[in-house]
């Protein structure tokens, strides 16, 4: 199964030391091969300047109960609702590496593909990679291999999750599309609209940039800029999906001719959605990537686009209870969440990281290709103790994104976003990083 880890040779302190005495032969090192600004060290900063806000869950719960409660909307309260989208029906994707994906081959590298449609697609991006091995520390889900992938269309009016079936050692993946939706309004006016309708209300606006993502136990968390957004996997609704209208509508739901949606139940953020990230705001970063840490106290870890670094990657306490974010409020639906670690990282073009415990990942720009506007070009990982100067593990797909580490496997997982209209680009892949 895909993410098992490799039973191949992991390159071990041989082979990388070898690859270092022939640096020294040169005069060269690794770190001397970055730019300059990746040369500085994975840095801690002072966590406690880091805070979100809980917005609005008890509104968007009301809104959840009452739609449930009449049936506008069909629900599956006795049994897991995501079993009815794991049940071997979907789109069918490709087994393995379908494209050049850059990847060091002694890394074990695998992984699967989407469909033409889904590789091609100049109408939903994908960013964000999360699977059963976040959602539950034995790495399946009711026995499946499951991963989950957001996507965001190109005016961020609508946000979609794409749910995985990788079960099957040899055959392709199945998948199925599933429309994030706000809900809203109470009693037999409650309704729901897509993430990202501009028309969302006084409550903080939920954006529809849906970046990263993370799965912990029943609960999904999307992050979207200056918002992490939150899920129930236990409240996912099947669509009518003979019209592009969202919602409620002459008796019927619809989501954008989607089967599926899923409402969200809240939100933490540090700014309105929307809102310019900037490195003169060095207290409300923006929330791009999103990945879980199960080393210690679990948390989410988020980091932020810059062109040439040093913008944090923050760790942000989860409560195992409940699912939710900690925070300092009566409960976690209200008050304020603080980070529990942070770090400047200097890696250029930072497009998501995860951590195994002892290093952080980052994908990012590759050295050699510092500062390009060419979006065909290779990414790179690369990884860090903290303190200590990134090093590149492995070239990667270009514009791999989101990162996510498996720890019932020891693989690290990652997707990109590059389309080719033509032939398609996007691959989802895994690797066993050297010891």
């Amino acid at each position: 199964m895909l993410n098992r880890r490799s039973s191949g040779p992991r390159r071990g302190s041989r082979t990388f030391g070898a690859v270092l005495s022939a640096l020294g032969l040169l005069g060269l090192s690794l770190a001397s091969a970055q730019p300059a600004a990746a040369a500085t060290p994975l840095a801690p900063l002072d966590a406690s300047t880091y805070t979100l806000t809980a917005g609005d869950f008890n509104g968007r719960w009301a809104a959840i109960n009452a739609l449930e409660a009449t049936g506008r909307v069909t629900s599956f309260p006795d049994e897991p609702a995501l079993s009815r989208v794991l049940d071997g029906n979907g789109h069918t994707g490709r087994a393995g590496l379908c494209h050049t994906s850059n990847l060091d081959p002694s890394y074990g590298a695998n992984g699967f593909c989407w469909n033409t449609t889904d590789d091609t697609s100049d109408v939903w991006t994908p960013q964000g990679f999360t699977g059963s091995h976040d959602a539950q520390p034995g790495g399946t889900w009711n026995g499946k291999h499951v991963y989950i992938a957001s996507w965001h269309n190109p005016d961020n009016t609508k946000a979609r999750i794409t749910v995985v079936d990788n079960s099957s050692p040899a055959g392709p993946p199945v998948y199925n599309h599933i429309l994030l939706v706000d809900p809203y309004g109470s009693g037999t006016t409650a309704n729901f609209r897509a993430v990202g309708d501009p028309t969302s209300g006084a409550r903080p606006f939920p954006g529809a940039h849906a970046d990263g993502i993370s799965w912990y136990g029943n609960k999904l968390f999307v992050a979207t800029g200056h918002q992490i957004q939150v899920y129930d996997l236990r409240h996912l609704w099947k669509m009518d999906n003979s019209s592009s209208a969202v919602g409620v509508v002459g008796g019927k739901a619809h989501a954008a001719n989607q089967n599926w949606a899923l409402p969200m139940i809240g939100i933490y953020s540090n700014a309105a959605a929307g809102a310019p990230c900037s490195d003169t705001s060095p207290a409300t970063p923006c929330l791009t990537s999103l990945s879980l840490d199960r080393n210690g106290t679990d948390s989410l870890v988020t980091s932020e686009f810059a062109a040439k670094g040093g913008r944090p990657v923050v760790r942000w306490p989860l409560n195992a209870t409940d699912g939710l974010l900690e925070t300092d409020g009566a409960n976690n639906y209200t008050g304020r969440v603080t980070a529990n670690a942070a770090y400047r990282v200097p890696v250029w073009k930072v497009q998501g990281a995860a951590t195994d415990g002892t290093y952080y990942y980052f994908s990012g720009e590759c050295p050699e290709y510092a500062g390009t506007t060419d979006s065909d070009v290779p990414y790179c990982i690369h990884r860090a103790k903290p303190g200590e100067a990134p090093h590149v593990v492995t070239q990667a797909p270009p514009l791999t994104q989101n990162l996510s580490w498996a720890p019932s496997s020891g693989r690290l997982w990652g997707l990109n976003e590059r389309a080719n209209h033509t032939s398609g680009k996007r691959v989802v892949f895994s690797l066993d990083p050297p010891a």
